[in-house]
């Protein structure tokens, strides 16, 4: 075997993952309201980047607007390339369409636990000694309205007397929201029954001694226990469930008043009509004045503002790049979902993102991200788009497999139509299903109902 030592040329291909394309990834995946954040820190960092302003119907406006967007955008971006290249003069600006302005309405609740205990301690207390140990109080308490020390431990922090500290923790426990200030769920819940002004003894004893038990329907054992029936033991229950456990939790969180959908979906005249919904993504065009800053600038300055537009023109890219990917996956779904569109959810379809990636010729991988964390208004509601994809279910009567989705939405029917007394088992929904031709196993109803947060037929049986 003979060796020697030399030197070849060798072509080969392989995906380079550039940050450009990491960027477009992250775009793909995220929803309209994530974008128009990242869009607004690029105009921050990027000085090029600009927001395109509305402006007046000129006749280059209107012959500009007759072009197709994409067009419009590409054209401006070789414009700007060959400028840099070979000093190109200027060209006319290009427009972007106008869009409406959106209006976010969000409702917050900027008053913290602590903010609104406080203003009730400064109400209720005059002494200062009081007031400190209130203060310290308040401090100790958790976001879920616990408190997290002792009396003990407050009162040797503070140096006081613990009978002076623990009348204050009464006080402080007789506050809005009702339960506050408690050491444990059991105090929790018994500080609620009292300011409620409900005298059970039934309902102190199980608060007190047998919540474990609740937590996994075990009434009749607590009935054996207490001497009483499982129905009394069960209305106890439902007058438990109407307390808080966690009283402090209402404070201090921002809730949004609604999902914005990316997508829009309209019926019109038979056909229905995809709208990607970029009203809360501003526009993106090239500041002119740096054209200008080009022309008079050394090799360097001009090497940073070649990088800074490169950044600007491939952000641009990614954005109308997901635009376009946004569209063409819910034209394959409207496809392949037709009956869902039509008829409603009940008529969901067994999909796999293999179905429509090779529709649309993307790698599955493009269609899992382009889905991700988005919603759709559709004629039915607004649905999420991974919801259009669902496992099939067999069917044995011989027709077409059943999507997982309506398995789903044919149990929670059968359970909502149930007998409260006798509720149906895992087993007999499966068997019932299979009478309607939806061979499915006990594990796999178990799955689907905890999937849907239905209680066992255990805890759902009503005495």
């Amino acid at each position: 075997m003979k060796l020697d030592h030399g030197l070849r040329l060798e072509l080969n291909q392989k995906l380079m993952m550039t940050p450009e394309l990491r960027q477009a990834i992250a775009i793909l995946q995220m929803s309209a309201m994530e974008l128009s954040d990242v869009i607004a820190e690029e105009i921050l960092e990027n000085p090029i980047l600009e927001i395109a302003e509305k402006d007046g119907d000129g006749p280059d406006q209107v012959e500009q607007a007759e072009l197709p967007r994409e067009e419009k955008q590409l054209d401006d971006y070789f414009d700007w390339a060959d400028y840099f290249s070979n000093g190109m003069e200027k060209k006319s600006e290009h427009v972007v369409a106008d869009e409406k302005t959106p209006f976010e309405v969000f409702l917050k609740n900027n008053i913290s636990l602590h903010e609104h205990l406080e203003l009730q301690l400064h109400l209720a207390v005059r002494d200062e000694i009081s007031k400190k140990a209130g203060n310290y109080l308040l401090g100790c308490i958790d976001d879920n309205g616990y408190l997290c020390s002792t009396v003990a431990e407050a009162a040797l922090a503070l140096g006081m007397n613990e009978q002076i500290v623990g009348q204050v923790l009464e006080l402080i426990q007789t506050f809005d929201p009702l339960g506050v200030g408690a050491r444990n769920l059991q105090e929790c819940l018994t500080l609620q029954l009292e300011q409620k002004g409900i005298e059970n003894k039934l309902v102190k004893s199980i608060i007190a001694d047998y919540l474990p038990d609740v937590a996994t329907g075990r009434y009749k054992v607590i009935a054996e226990k207490l001497g009483c029936t499982p129905s009394d033991v069960q209305q106890a229950v439902d007058m438990i469930r109407t307390l808080d456990p966690k009283p402090g939790r209402a404070f201090g969180k921002e809730q949004s008043t609604y999902i914005t959908p990316d997508i829009t979906v309209e019926r019109v005249n038979g056909k229905y009509v995809i709208l990607v919904n970029d009203t809360n993504t501003p526009k993106l065009t090239i500041n002119p004045y740096y054209r200008h800053v080009a022309m008079d600038s050394d090799n360097e300055s001009k090497k940073f503002l070649e990088g800074r537009l490169n950044s600007a023109v491939w952000l641009i890219k990614s954005i109308e790049q997901r635009r376009r990917t946004l569209y063409n996956v819910m034209e394959a779904i409207i496809s392949l979902q037709q009956d869902f569109f039509d008829r409603g959810s009940k008529f969901l379809r067994p999909l796999i993102m293999k179905q429509v990636s090779e529709q649309i010729e993307v790698h599955e991988s493009t269609v899992s991200r382009a889905i991700a964390n988005k919603y759709v208004a559709t004629p039915h509601g607004l649905v999420s788009l991974r919801s259009f994809f669902s496992t099939a279910v067999h069917n044995s009567t011989g027709g077409q497999d059943v999507a997982a989705t309506k398995v789903k939405q044919k149990i929670k029917e059968l359970i909502a139509g149930e007998s409260a007394t006798d509720p149906f088992s895992d087993q007999a929904l499966g068997d019932i299903l299979c009478q309607h031709g939806i061979k499915i196993s006990r594990r796999t109803v178990a799955k689907y109902r905890e999937e849907l947060g239905i209680m066992s037929s255990a805890k759902r049986k009503r005495y």
